[in-house]
């Protein structure tokens, strides 16, 4: 087993508290695992035991970022992720901006983000669903792999999925939080701008469906680098059992 890969599951494995001293037991594990002989005896911890482990991290990485987005303010207050008004409709903002009609504009843009609120819950299980489907050799592909392995896999693996599942909660989300009457609202307000505004060519739903996407994998991507990055704290169970074996007094 490389050091890199032991290393590896101790920032995929534990919550994120930051602890002074534990670079140091990181240390002392590394050597562990260096000197230990390749005999196969149960200090050895098998892939399959570090690819637990690694499933169990990325669950909860996954059930953080759902949810950071889905409560309130979770996409509106988050300028990474805030769903902007659709580049469609640009003109069409300016122009109501101009005109002091900045009210019907920003109310438009808070009710797309209070939908893509109300959708994203809904995606936690077919993520965790990704997870359990993850193979060995994709657990040990995301250990060794780029900073943002982990995200490629689910954008990969559950993008369909996702978009499938999240489509019709956003369409009754987005009425549910007025997306539509404030549309209506917005585009009754433009006057002679509504004439840029071609209504086949926008598709609401799905725009506020692709969005609420692209806020959640970049989330699960900020949440990754965090564990690939920081040093952590708080030992869990998975920890414990995983290096247990390779440290003893």
């Amino acid at each position: 087993m490389s050091k890199p890969l032991f290393m590896m599951l101790i920032l995929f494995a534990v919550p994120p508290l930051a602890q002074a001293g534990l670079l140091d037991y990181l240390k002392d594990i590394k050597q562990s695992v260096t000197n230990e002989p390749a005999t196969g005896s149960k200090s050895i911890l098998s892939e399959a035991t570090i690819a637990d482990g690694l499933k169990q991290a990325l669950n909860q990485g996954v059930e953080k970022s759902v949810k950071q987005l889905g409560r309130e303010n979770g996409f509106l207050g988050d300028a990474s992720v805030r769903i902007p008004m659709p580049g469609t409709l640009g003109k069409v903002e300016s122009g109501l901006r101009k005109i002091g009609q900045d009210k019907v504009a920003d109310n438009f843009i808070n009710t797309m983000n209070r939908a893509a609120e109300q959708a994203v819950p809904k995606t936690t299980d077919i993520l965790i669903q990704a997870v359990k489907n993850m193979t060995l050799k994709d657990a040990m592909g995301i250990l060794n792999g780029e900073p943002d392995a982990a995200t490629q896999y689910f954008k990969r693996t559950s993008t369909p999925g996702l978009r499938t599942a999240i489509k019709p909660i956003v369409q009754s989300a987005t009425s549910s939080a007025g997306v539509t009457d404030s549309y209506k609202k917005m585009i009754g307000k433009a006057g002679y701008l509504a004439k840029f505004v071609d209504p086949n060519s926008l598709d609401i739903d799905q725009y506020i469906t692709d969005r609420a996407m692209d806020g959640l994998f970049l989330k699960i991507a900020v949440e990754e680098k965090r564990i690939r990055e920081d040093p952590v704290a708080r030992t869990t169970d998975v920890l414990r059992n995983v290096f247990g074996s390779l440290v003893t007094k």
